[in-house]
């Protein structure tokens, strides 16, 4: 049952798939501009200028391009970088462990925070400590990471002195960039949190379990935890996706070399290739975490199992 789930997943996945490589393969090719001029200046000679665009396939019409595309990446050619010449997958792999090391940090950043916040606030609802913790989410959802970053940077890194500005030259360059794109997601997840748990525990399952006898301690961790478990572990995988879109402006803020700032360099210089494979990673991802939390919420919830 479950695999014949999975296998009507993956075919769902196939039109998504298709609509986000044609519409990035549109955007790249109507937005203004050219990358012969950006390759050779334009004060290259027209000659020059042809040959370039007839290797880079550019003198060619747009549905021709598009099928040329397609057919290089089902052979599994995402092509070259018209900026060094070096192949597209390659750049990416190279890029990819930074992206997902700041990824996983501040997914644990997010979980350390929201966890004991969603808790407190559920197991206190409508006191002062319920009050206090959702104050600090509300602030962590409004407060957007292209400001939060830069003035994490110069308070701890310029002010105080205490963490590296930029880059990734040592462990604790970490610190800011995963702060930076793990706060939303702690506010969001601890929300989450509380309204899950307290829904929970006011379930039927656990108000029969309540009146057997069932410790406190025991319905709040065991049997509402676990309930409250399917929707938070939903949004987590969906906001997986997001760290990746997130990361493309924290990487910029913080020189973070991985897949964002590669993304960020190959738009500014029109690399079509380049801006095309970094896009189709991160759809990819988006994908792979739906897909994976899907999974996880039928493992979890019984009814979605069997439905």
């Amino acid at each position: 049952m479950l695999m014949g789930a999975l296998a009507s997943r993956l075919l769902q996945l196939v039109p998504t798939l298709w609509g986000v490589v044609t519409v990035v393969f549109l955007l790249l090719h109507l937005v203004p501009g050219d990358p012969v001029d950006a390759l050779l200046g334009e004060s290259a000679l027209p000659a020059d200028r042809e040959a370039l665009r007839h290797a880079l396939h550019l003198d060619q019409s747009l549905w021709m391009q598009y099928l040329t595309y397609w057919q290089s990446l089902l052979h599994g050619d995402w092509g070259v970088s018209l900026i060094d010449g070096r192949p597209v997958l390659e750049l990416i792999v190279q890029r990819m462990p930074a992206t997902m090391t700041l990824a996983v940090a501040a997914m644990l950043l997010a979980l350390l925070l929201s966890f004991p916040l969603g808790y407190v606030a559920a197991r206190f609802a409508g006191g002062r400590a319920d009050r206090y913790a959702m104050a600090l989410a509300l602030i962590g959802v409004s407060v957007p990471n292209f400001w939060l970053g830069p003035m994490l940077m110069l308070v701890f890194a310029v002010e105080l002195g205490w963490l590296p500005v930029s880059g990734m030259d040592e462990p604790a360059s970490m610190v800011l960039p995963a702060i930076t794109l793990g706060t939303a997601l702690a506010a969001m997840l601890s929300r989450m949190m509380r309204s899950a748990w307290l829904e929970a525990i006011h379930s039927d399952s656990c108000r029969t379990a309540l009146a057997f006898g069932v410790p406190e301690w025991r319905l709040w961790w065991r049997d509402a935890a676990r309930l409250a478990a399917v929707p938070v572990v939903t949004m987590l995988g969906l906001q997986l996706g997001g760290l990746l879109a997130g990361a493309v402006i924290t990487e910029t803020v913080f020189d973070w070399p991985g897949l964002g700032l590669l993304t960020v360099e190959a738009i500014q210089r029109r690399d079509y290739p380049l801006v095309q494979g970094c896009v189709l990673v991160i759809a990819l991802f988006y994908i792979a975490a739906n897909l994976l939390t899907d999974l996880l919420v039928a493992w979890l919830d019984p009814r979605v199992r069997h439905a």
